[in-house]
């Protein structure tokens, strides 16, 4: 084969693997908004309390916790491009159970989603860093641009699906089975010779140093944070604005702005902060950010939620970007930042799958949403206190040996 015969290969290859990973990333994250936007129907529906249509949201974020750490250990069994396209088999099954009349199946299918989107969550970025180490940035962006767009397609167009002829909520969720169905197609070309000597090397670890290293857990709770306010409104906004005298559609329309709103920030704040001394001022700007998005939903008005939807969207996207820096920024090297992104997306995927169900039962208590939006303002403190110490200069390992010196001094 020549020369050029086999550049053309290549460069076929790669387009095809581009395409594959983008259409993946399309899959992560409109499941979860397409059934944020349709809450309030299938509540109703089903004939659910607020507290257990929350779990909604928070059945997918327990299957982020719990396979994270798992997902590189399957890829080293099987080989990545293997494990992500059966967990795209595994998802259009989630999505097919769920859109089948009652709250049993309804929950199995989220479930089966939520350990899908978990496996795209931790393979696709090592996907782009093996296959495309020279625009690693450029790759990370587009990836992001595709999930946070379908994201946001996911909370606008539902209801309107839903609206049309006899789709209803289950139509609705069905409906976009359809991007499954595309990636799992293109995907299949990267089954071909794959191997395991290209499989994912990164090894978790039970217990790991960075458990023990407080700068850690301010990372940790920082990402599970601003984590837990995302999903929280990606699940109970649509039902707030209703409570505004917003119709189902607009409230839709609105939790779309805000998704929106984010994706710039998911290029922006990464070059801004990383030309930065520190990235206090961009933590506490985060935090504030989110304050004043969430003091104008309770505010309510027709002028002011579709500026505070914006303003929740640069802190959602200014908040995770900074989570994914500060696993790189704060860590000495790629064991480690494997180990701190394990950590984080653990714990603190956890803590954000606690929010939708307290902040759903809240209301079911006080009938009303302003004590749940109360609760996200004082989780938006803790951003800021968090932030004001993950954004200092320093890494993780730094700080436990500063620990250990103190103890043999002692």
């Amino acid at each position: 084969m020549s020369n050029e015969s086999l550049a053309t290969k290549e460069n076929k290859a790669a387009w095809l693997l581009l395409i594959g990973v983008m259409l993946v990333g399309t899959n992560l994250r409109v499941p979860l908004t397409s059934a944020g936007a349709l809450i309030t129907f299938i509540r109703d529906d089903l004939g659910m309390s607020n507290a257990v249509a929350g779990a909604i949201t928070t059945l997918p974020l327990l299957a982020f916790a719990f396979l994270s750490p798992f997902a590189p250990k399957i890829a080293n069994r099987i080989g990545m491009e293997w494990t992500i396209f059966l967990s795209l088999i595994l998802l259009l099954i989630g999505t097919g159970v769920r859109s089948i009349t009652g709250v049993g199946f309804l929950f199995t299918g989220t479930l089966f989603i939520g350990l899908a989107i978990a496996i795209g969550n931790v393979l696709i970025p090592a996907m782009i860093k093996m296959n495309f180490p020279l625009k690693i940035g450029l790759m990370t962006g587009i990836y992001a641009i595709f999930m946070n767009v379908f994201g946001a397609l996911g909370s606008g167009l539902s209801v309107p699906i839903s609206n049309m002829g006899d789709f209803g909520w289950k139509g609705a969720l069905a409906f976009w089975g359809v991007l499954g169905i595309i990636s799992l197609l293109l995907w299949i070309p990267q089954l071909k010779g794959a191997n395991k000597s290209e499989q994912v090397q990164v090894k978790t670890q039970e217990k790991s140093n960075v458990w023990r290293s407080p700068l850690a857990w301010k990372i940790t709770i920082f990402m599970g944070s601003q984590s837990l306010i995302y999903y929280t409104l990606i699940t109970w906004m649509p039902d707030i604005l209703i409570s505004k005298n917003y119709s189902a559609s607009m409230a839709g329309w609105i939790v779309f702005l805000m998704q929106f709103a984010l994706i710039p920030c998911t290029f922006i704040i990464p070059v801004v902060s990383e030309k930065m001394k520190d990235q206090v001022l961009v933590s506490i700007a985060t935090g504030v950010a989110f304050i004043l998005g969430i003091l104008g939903l309770m505010q309510g008005s027709a002028f002011v939620v579709p500026i505070a939807a914006i303003l929740i969207g640069i802190g959602s996207g200014s908040a995770f970007s900074l989570s994914m820096m500060f696993f790189t920024l704060r860590t000495k090297d790629g064991k480690e930042a494997a180990e701190m992104s394990g950590m984080a997306q653990s714990f603190g995927y956890l803590l954000a799958a606690t929010g939708p169900i307290i902040v759903g039962a809240i209301h079911d208590m006080t009938g009303g949403w302003t004590v749940p939006l109360c609760l996200l303002l004082i989780t938006s403190i803790i951003i800021i206190c968090n932030g004001m110490v993950a954004g200092k200069n320093g890494q993780v390992s730094d700080v436990m040996k500063k620990q250990h010196s103190v103890k043999m001094r002692v």
